[in-house]
């Protein structure tokens, strides 16, 4: 029998109490965040403010896409971390892990921050325009839109994150002032697209994120999003994640892990293949993936806040060694 994470590794937080409430109320918020974090790396969000009909509309505008045949979207065509389609096969997050995984059963549409950057060099590695496809316009307006809302809830989470840590509300979100977000809208057809799971096959393999705080707008599926958290600390292994068609689900990467000395736990999830005994089921995500300003130094919180020293590293150094190793040759 399936479960799903229970509420304490995976709890709901209400930004509204926590913009609205007193001391003791957002002490407690603090509180209960901390500790999720360092189980799960998950929580859900409420009280964001985002309006639902933006997260349909952008769903309506890119199934149009996806569902096109395949020489239209072809000269969409990008690389992992790049802007534009990747198409099957593109992608294997399972890489992440040391783990060579067949390819992800998906296809995306993915782009990141529309604001050159003063430096030539940092420019050349991390700008380009965005590529919007022509046969949906009305996805860019959508999208940035959407991206906009991202961006403020990013900056919101961050504040709220350094609170949980104990340190100074900006603590994350002062290294935010031109960051290199990416945006990945994920399409997850059924069988009659991507043929049958291969053994091992995931829409998406076991990972963690890479970056500092990933915002999630999934569907709820059979072959859906799985956390996983380890029963050598009382978890359950592999479990559904808690869905509610209301809130995000968050959750920090690699380097926010880093960043807390390993206090936070990055967190481990995979998005299960199509189900034998829904074969059709369709799916899709929108994921913003919150990063620093390039140049970010990203030193670990000392003790005895944070548990693990780690060598103070480049944010954008270390990002891009990490896109290069889920790239399918």
């Amino acid at each position: 029998m399936r479960t799903s994470v229970s509420e304490p590794r995976i709890p709901t937080i209400d930004l509204r109490r926590w913009t609205e409430g007193d001391p003791e109320t957002r002490a407690a918020i603090a509180r209960t965040l901390d500790a999720a974090l360092q189980s799960a790396g998950f929580f859900l969000v409420t009280g964001h403010g985002v309006d639902p009909a933006l997260r349909a509309g952008i769903r309506e505008a890119a199934r149009t896409f996806f569902r096109m045949p395949v020489d239209v979207k072809e000269p969409y065509t990008a690389k992992v971390g790049g802007r534009g389609w990747l198409g099957p096969g593109a992608e294997a997050n399972g890489y992440s892990e040391g783990t060579e995984t067949p390819p992800d059963l998906k296809e995306s549409l993915t782009f990141a921050t529309h604001d050159p950057f003063d430096d030539p060099v940092v420019n050349a590695e991390w700008y380009a325009p965005n590529v919007w496809p022509a046969e949906v316009p009305e996805l860019r307006t959508l999208c940035e839109e959407y991206l906009a809302r991202m961006g403020e809830l990013e900056n919101q989470l961050l504040d709220l994150l350094g609170v949980a840590l104990g340190l100074e509300h900006d603590f994350f979100s002062r290294h935010m002032d031109h960051p290199t977000y990416g945006f990945n809208i994920n399409w997850y057809p059924g069988t009659e697209v991507m043929g049958d799971p291969a053994p091992g096959q995931f829409r998406i393999g076991p990972h963690t994120d890479f970056g500092t705080v990933t915002i999630l707008d999934r569907q709820a599926g059979k072959g859906g999003l799985q956390v996983y958290t380890d029963p050598a600390d009382g978890g359950g292994g592999w479990e559904d994640a808690p869905f509610d068609p209301d809130a995000f689900t968050i959750n920090i990467g690699d380097l926010m892990a880093r960043w807390t000395g390993d206090r936070w736990r990055s967190g481990r999830h995979r998005v299960l293949p199509p189900p034998a005994d829904a074969p059709a089921e369709e799916l899709m995500s929108l994921v913003y993936f919150g990063e620093c300003t390039p140049g970010t130094l990203v030193e670990s919180v000392p003790a005895p806040v944070g548990r693990v020293a780690y060598e103070p590293v480049d944010s954008h150094v270390y990002l891009r060694e990490k896109l290069d190793s889920i790239t399918v040759d």
